[in-house]
C-alpha cells in the first residue's frame, strides 16, 4: 500500500540538519527534473515581482527570500519539515507508525515528490505556480508519470492530496482511492474543506499506529477505514479512480 500525503504551505524550517542533498532523495530517477525546478525558483525568489510571480503575500516575504538558498540551510525529514492541520492530525508515530513510513510519500511542487523521511528543506512552492512558462502540476506529471508508474506497479494507492497535487500524478485508477470528507445533518450532505485535511491526517495515522496489516486491495481498505469512521466506497469507473467518502456527523 502507497499512502500519498499533500504538502503544507507552511513549513516548520530545521535548526540543524544536513544541507540538500538531492542524490540522496529517494527515486533518483527525478534528480535532473528537481535541480530544474529548484534553479528555477531560486531565480524566481530572487527577483524584484517574486511575491507576484509565485501568488503569495508580504506576509511571507521571509519565507520567499529562503527560496534562494535552499542549498545553504539545514533540511530535516520531510514529515518534520511539513506542518498544519493533516500533520498535526497524524498523531503519536508509535514504533509500529514509523516502521511503516516507508509507504507514506509526500507530493511536492518542488521535488515532485518525496518519501516520509526524505531530509528536504523548508521552502515556499505552490504546484499551481507557472515556472517556465508553465504550470507545475502539469510539468510534473509528465516527469513522475513513467517513474511512479513503474515504482508504485500493483499496489493499492490511498490518496489524501488535494486535487492540485492530484494533477501532478493521478495514480492508475483501477488501484487508487481517493479520501473525501463530507458532513451530513438532516438527510443533507455537505462538502468539508479545511477540516477535511485533519480527518485524512487522523485516518492515516490510525493506520499506521493499527496492529492489523495495512490493507493490500480496496475490501481491506473499506474494513480498515470503517474501525474509525462512517465511510462509503465508489469503485473506480474508466478513468476516475475509486472514492472512499468519510462521513462525519453534522
Amino acid at each position: 500500500m502507497i499512502i500519498l500525503l499533500p504538502p503544507s504551505e507552511g513549513k516548520t524550517p530545521a535548526a540543524t540538519g544536513p544541507r540538500l542533498d538531492l542524490d540522496a532523495l529517494s527515486l533518483p530517477e527525478l534528480t535532473g527534473a528537481r535541480a530544474e525546478v529548484l534553479d528555477a525558483l531560486a531565480e524566481v525568489s530572487a527577483a524584484p515581482d517574486a511575491l507576484d510571480r509565485l501568488g503569495v503575500g508580504a506576509g511571507i516575504a521571509e519565507d520567499v527570500a529562503r527560496n534562494t538558498r535552499l542549498t545553504e540551510i539545514p533540511c530535516a525529514p520531510a514529515l518534520d519539515t511539513y506542518s498544519g492541520v493533516l500533520y498535526s492530525a497524524l498523531g503519536r508515530l508509535t514504533p509500529t507508525a514509523r516502521a511503516r513510513l516507508e509507504h507514506v510519500w509526500v507530493s511536492s511542487a518542488l521535488f515532485g515528490i518525496v518519501a516520509a523521511l526524505d531530509p528536504i528543506p523548508a521552502y515556499r512552492l505552490s504546484m499551481k505556480t507557472r515556472l517556465s512558462g508553465q504550470v507545475l502540476s502539469t510539468w510534473w506529471r509528465t516527469r513522475l508519470t513513467p517513474v511512479l508508474d513503474d515504482e508504485f506497479a500493483g499496489q493499492l494507492v490511498l490518496d489524501c492530496r488535494s486535487t492540485e497535487y492530484r494533477k501532478s500524478w493521478p495514480g492508475p485508477p483501477e488501484r487508487t482511492a481517493v479520501v473525501d470528507v463530507y458532513t451530513e445533518s438532516r438527510g443533507r450532505r455537505t462538502v468539508v474543506s479545511h477540516n477535511a485535511k485533519h480527518t485524512r491526517g487522523e485516518l492515516v495515522g490510525r493506520l499506521l499506529r493499527s496492529r492489523a496489516t495495512l490493507p493490500e486491495d480496496f475490501r481491506g481498505l473499506v474494513t480498515a477505514a470503517k474501525r474509525y469512521h462512517a465511510v462509503e466506497f465508489t469503485p473506480p469507473q474508466g478513468r476516475q479512480p475509486a472514492r472512499l467518502d468519510i462521513i462525519l456527523p453534522g
